[in-house]
């Protein structure tokens, strides 16, 4: 066990047990009882954040990119949300807040697509064709 003599923490009171002293008896706890609570040597316990594993694994590019726009309808809780793929990167903020009067909603630009709340797929296809623009429902 590697006790030192007065090493009080690796013994454990037993109370009650001798007449002799007012804590008890003192019985050496073995080593696989023990376990670090606190130490203030060691700094961070967990690894730097560079060495830990990714948590965030890698998406295939779910559609293709051949001009054409594709809306797709994601369920949200208790809600759905209308969720537009295939814009440049230029047309993204323009395009979004134009259809988030077009139906009325809110809405956001995230990752390179537009989310409109709310189910308003058909109507966001026909905003697109009035522009000449090509656009087709996409998922379920």
């Amino acid at each position: 066990m590697g006790l030192c003599k007065n090493d009080r923490s690796s013994y454990r009171s037993s109370v009650g047990g001798s007449a002799g002293s007012a804590f008890g008896t003192l019985r050496p706890v073995s080593d696989q009882n023990r376990r670090l609570v606190y130490s203030s040597e060691g700094g961070a316990i967990d690894p730097p954040v560079s060495e830990r594993p990714s948590r965030a694994k890698p998406r295939p590019a779910l559609l293709p990119e051949d001009g054409v726009i594709r809306i797709t309808r994601e369920r949200r809780r208790a809600s759905s949300a209308s969720v537009i793929y295939g814009l440049p990167e230029a047309e993204l903020v323009p395009t979004a807040k134009a259809l988030k009067q077009l139906c009325g909603s809110g809405g956001t630009v995230k990752n390179g697509t537009i989310e409109i709340q709310g189910d308003h797929r058909e109507r966001i296809v026909a905003w697109f064709a009035a522009r000449g623009t090509r656009a087709k429902l996409a998922g379920g």
